[in-house]
């Protein structure tokens, strides 16, 4: 599906369109198990008991304090460039500030962070061959994390995965019960991986697209409150993750066709944000467009953390035009990210000018 009525009705009708096998097209089509405790793989009710779990985690006092250090971060790799002519918005903020963020936020000793990011951005790729994804891909995400849990375990501290190891889940029967430790780090792999892998790619295709569109980003500058605005467009205009993967749970009719149990359909998000249908020049990049765009999902699988990727490419631009008001994308030096789920860029080097005192 391509369109974006059809695109938003079938986000929302999980009865039809289930999530439970995979919402990637490279897990749904290898047939790999998924194990339990990632809400983005599941149905009702398993998935309803799993995401009531991390909207407790994911609490709004957790997300007004990480405004600060989500300046912090950028400051600190940021600052460092100001006097040079140059600096790559994925390699040099992009790639480090979202990990350095949610490794935070879980309770990752940050000498340790650039590594699990490392090792999740290479479960990730693909090589040249477009061969398939691991069948370990998900035992190899935890087995990351499995050190850290248990050092956490007996020193508990005020982050996700102290909150995860005392959380406890309410079964459908009514009892209540620990999270099992194999949960855990299920939980933490997911938060881990979905925290940096889109938040990276939104971030490298804001600099582009403002490197392309210098009049955009010099009302930017005019106006830093716009920044937001331009995060949304930039989400419709270039969406990191643009297909989400469904298994068809019962019999469809669509356009008159019948779309049989047991198939695949793939939901094309990223096209849905084009339909000029639905938007006035969708292929214009308009930082002052309303909303309404798919790039975080509908329905029950709507992005749990979209308000820290939102505040992560707000606070970043926020901070970078503070420091530079013009730059020029430099295409021969830059290169395409080789994923199997989400799209973006791998390096992204601008020359910059007209820099701030």
């Amino acid at each position: 599906m391509s369109r974006h009525d059809d695109v938003a009705a079938a986000l929302h009708d999980w009865q039809t369109y289930r999530s439970g096998r995979g919402t990637t097209a490279d897990i749904l089509f290898s047939a790999i198990e998924v194990p339990p405790g990632i809400p983005l793989f599941e149905d009702p009710p398993l998935h309803d008991l799993h995401r009531r779990l991390l909207s407790r985690v994911f609490t709004l006092r957790r997300m007004l304090a990480v405004d600060g250090l989500v300046r912090e971060f950028c400051c600190r790799a940021l600052d460092p460039l100001r006097d040079s002519d140059g600096f790559d918005f994925v390699a040099d903020l992009g790639a480090i500030k979202p990990m350095r963020t949610i490794g935070y936020l879980l309770g990752i000793p940050e000498e340790a962070r650039q590594l699990i990011r490392d090792r999740n951005d290479k479960n990730l790729a693909v090589g040249p061959r477009r061969e398939g994804i691991s069948p370990t891909i998900f035992e190899d995400s935890m087995a990351m994390f499995a050190e850290y849990i248990e050092w956490r375990a007996t020193h508990p501290s005020d982050d996700l995965m102290t909150d995860l190891l005392n959380a406890e889940v309410d079964e459908p029967d009514g009892s209540r019960r620990r999270l099992e430790r194999n949960e855990v780090l299920a939980y933490t792999a997911m938060i881990a991986g979905a925290g940096n892998e889109t938040t990276a790619p939104l971030i490298g295709f804001m600099g582009q697209l403002l490197g392309e569109h210098p009049g955009r980003r010099r009302q930017l500058v005019a106006d830093p409150h716009l920044i937001a605005s331009a995060v949304e467009e930039t989400l419709r205009y270039e969406p990191p993750s643009p297909v989400q993967a469904r298994y068809v749970a019962r019999n469809v009719e669509l356009y008159g066709h019948t779309v049989t149990e047991g198939s695949y359909m793939l939901l094309l998000n990223g096209s849905a944000n084009r339909d000029e249908t639905r938007f006035s020049e969708p292929d214009r990049y308009d930082i002052h467009r309303k909303g309404g765009h798919l790039s975080f999902g509908l329905g029950l699988h709507f992005c749990l953390g979209s308000a820290l990727a939102r505040l992560e490419a707000r606070v970043a631009f926020e901070e970078v035009l503070k420091r530079w008001t013009d730059w020029e994308v430099d295409y021969d030096n830059a290169s395409r990210a080789r994923t199997s789920s989400v799209r973006g860029w791998a390096r992204l080097p601008v020359k910059t000018v007209g820099a701030k005192p």
